[in-house]
């Protein structure tokens, strides 16, 4: 698993751990090993294990119990894409296809669609946009614009975002958490392109949410508009 260099070591420890649980190396029920079997592993501190554990707990990846430790939960589940973990850390990446239907591009801001005013910053350097479908058990049910600013993004662009988590991408390579944010969700009906790309009917149901994502690096948004056919799955999450 490739990490940034400059990631913190509680970081590193908790994208290992949770990389096994996802992979499946620690199974629902499973003990992790003790806070000092990790350190001797891990070679480093208690905090720092401590720091990664408290984060897996906080993710829904274990949970602790005194006497025994901390105990596997598996991988988070439901449809992640009003959580923080992102949609393939909630549902795994086993039940998730990502196909991208516009690769990584440098562009000029189109503001026409969105529902948040941009920094000014952001506006003088554009945005890296792209445009992707999921695709859960063979069945389309998101199709998602991203837009980021173009700041401090390096070689994002020739990145490949297919069955990929953009969070995680985020996270190991720039150092960047997801760490709140805000939506706007609407009911409309499908036009023909969302009629293609989630495979429904002509003037069929489908949920819209413009979303701003908050980070760790100050003053960096992420936008994004989300189409999702939800008649056969719920969408929830927590921010």
């Amino acid at each position: 698993m490739r990490l940034s260099k400059n990631l913190p070591q509680y970081k590193v420890v908790y994208e290992i751990i949770r990389k096994h649980i996802s992979d499946g190396v620690y199974q629902k029920g499973d003990i992790l090993p003790s806070e000092n079997e990790l350190c001797a592993v891990h070679q480093t501190t208690r905090p720092t294990i401590r720091k990664a554990l408290d984060r897996l707990v906080h993710e829904g990846y274990i949970k602790k119990k005194q006497g025994k430790g901390s105990i596997v939960m598996g991988v988070p589940q439901g449809v992640g894409i009003l959580s923080l973990s992102g949609t393939t850390s909630a549902v795994g990446q086993e039940n998730l296809i990502t196909e991208i239907i516009v690769k990584p591009e440098i562009r000029q801001w189109d503001t026409s669609n969105l529902a948040y005013p941009l920094l000014n910053n952001e506006e003088e350097f554009g945005c890296i946009y792209f445009e992707r479908l999921r695709i859960m058990n063979k069945q389309p049910v998101f199709y998602d614009i991203t837009m980021m600013p173009n700041i401090n993004l390096r070689r994002f662009i020739s990145r490949n975002l297919e069955n990929k988590s953009l969070f995680n991408i985020l996270r190991t390579m720039y150092d960047i958490e997801i760490t709140g944010g805000e939506q706007r969700l609407m009911a409309i009906l499908a036009d023909k392109k969302i009629q293609e790309y989630l495979n429904v009917k002509e003037g069929h149901p489908i949920l819209h949410i413009n979303r701003k994502l908050e980070t760790s690096r100050e003053g960096f948004f992420l936008y994004s508009q989300v189409y999702c056919n939800s008649e056969k799955y719920a969408i929830f999450g927590t921010f």
